[in-house]
């Protein structure tokens, strides 16, 4: 006997609604505060915990005080800090370069993308794991720099990683897996500098351009990525959907299954071939039950709007019209998307720069990447644009492209075209 169809119609349209809504919402608590059981990689075997607890609290070196944390690019979720806690702070109360002060924030999981594991007695920082949000995180410091309510998806462009990762106080997982000194791995890390990261480092060990600066690359804007494909910088690593679990597992050092045979490439991937982590495949998998609900909460942030102010609306206008014609930008731009529909990579040579990082990449090419909320350069696109931040200024990318493609773009049309890349 067959069992009941399901009976489609406003029954199947209310299925779809609820399962909408709850991928939202756990979606919205694995971005923000699963770990995917990386503690066991940054407590147990890195030993970061000992280093931001310091001597005193049972750690060792100096420890990380609220201080030096939000220096580090470290956020602090408002929302999440103590009612007791809050009222001491606005008294002045809270000694901001004692570590321990630190410990009551990650005790009340007020840290951004940072999770404290406490001994049972709740006496002593155990371990720490991190989040998805660590990066792709910040706030909107409400209550001061650093400290404020959270803007999911905005990469974090203060975030110091590698000299955070650098205080561990053991680095030997590094050291094997590159085959170099600890000396070397710091001076890997520490070159990264505020809101980069190496995702490529752990596949093929190249820690340096051939310029001799850093192969890392800045943290992009995890919002207004539906309807896009090929998600980060070069391609085709591919979606959001891949990503997560590339970086849930290989990045985060979180508990779970990875699959990618283009990593036992010993040429191009020595480092990735010789320590298989195309096939990780851990006994207790935390992660992947979790990627479609975090798939679909990335891809409902919004790009954030456009202040009134921040541009010039009637320049704007005329620069629409260059953007879509002259200037050649839709050729590849392709509103409202602002990427192309399909299969949005190019070589080097077509954009004019450099192929280092598209080389280091499965298809060896840049992706197109969308245009968004490019009037925003305190947080958003702080650093720079491109994948390395190589062009400071809006204006230094509508001139290399006018030089690039000879577009032969007066001073004036350049300058409306950079008010209505400020509109989108």
């Amino acid at each position: 006997m067959r069992s009941k169809e399901p009976s489609g119609g406003n029954e199947y349209d209310a299925a779809a609604a609820e399962q909408a809504e709850q991928y939202l919402e756990e979606g919205r608590e694995t971005f923000r505060f699963d770990t995917f059981g990386s503690e066991d990689f940054w407590g147990a075997r890195m030993k970061l915990h000992e280093a931001i607890a310091g001597e005193k609290l049972g750690g060792k070196g100096p420890g990380l005080s609220p201080k030096t944390a939000l220096e580090l690019g470290l956020k602090v979720d408002i929302n999440k800090i103590p009612e007791a806690v809050a009222k001491a702070l606005n008294k002045g109360e809270v000694d901001l370069t004692d570590p321990a002060s630190t410990l009551v924030l990650l005790k009340a999981n007020a840290v951004v993308g940072v999770t404290g594991f406490f001994t049972a007695d709740g006496k002593a920082l155990a371990s720490v794991g991190i989040q998805c949000a660590l990066c792709h995180s910040t706030v909107d410091d409400a209550y001061a720099p650093g400290i404020g309510h959270r803007l999911d998806g905005w990469p974090n462009r203060d975030l110091n990683i590698g000299a955070i990762v650098a205080l561990a106080p053991d680095l030997t997982t590094f050291t094997e897996m590159l085959q170099i000194s600890e000396t070397e791995v710091k001076k890997a890390l520490e070159a990264w500098g505020p809101g980069k990261f190496d995702a490529q480092l752990n596949l093929d060990g190249k820690a340096f351009r051939p310029d001799g600066k850093t192969s890392a690359t800045l943290n992009p804007p995890a919002f207004g990525l539906a309807g896009v494909n090929n998600h980060t910088w070069t391609g085709s690593w591919g979606t959001v959907s891949y990503w997560n679990a590339y970086v849930g597992n290989l990045e985060m050092h979180g508990k779970g299954v990875f699959y990618d045979p283009r990593l036992d490439d010993a040429e191009k991937y020595p480092v990735a071939a010789r320590t298989k982590q195309g096939h990780k495949h851990d006994k207790e998998d935390r992660i992947t039950a979790k990627l479609p609900a975090l798939h679909f909460y990335q891809l409902s942030l919004p790009t954030p709007k456009s202040p009134e102010g921040s541009f010039d609306r009637a320049a704007a206008k005329r620069g629409e019209a260059l953007f879509n014609d002259k200037a050649k930008c839709a050729t590849c731009h392709v509103p409202p998307i602002f990427t192309e529909p399909g299969w949005n990579l190019h070589t080097a040579d077509e954009i004019g720069i450099d192929n280092f990082q598209a080389m280091r990449s499965p298809d060896e090419r840049y992706r197109t990447a969308p245009l968004r909320a490019l009037w925003d350069m305190d947080k958003i696109h702080k650093g720079g644009f491109y994948h390395d931040g190589r062009f400071a200024t809006l204006g230094d990318v509508v001139k290399h492209y006018d030089s690039h493609l000879r577009l032969d773009l007066t001073e004036q049309e350049k300058s409306n075209l950079i008010e209505y890349l400020k509109s989108i």
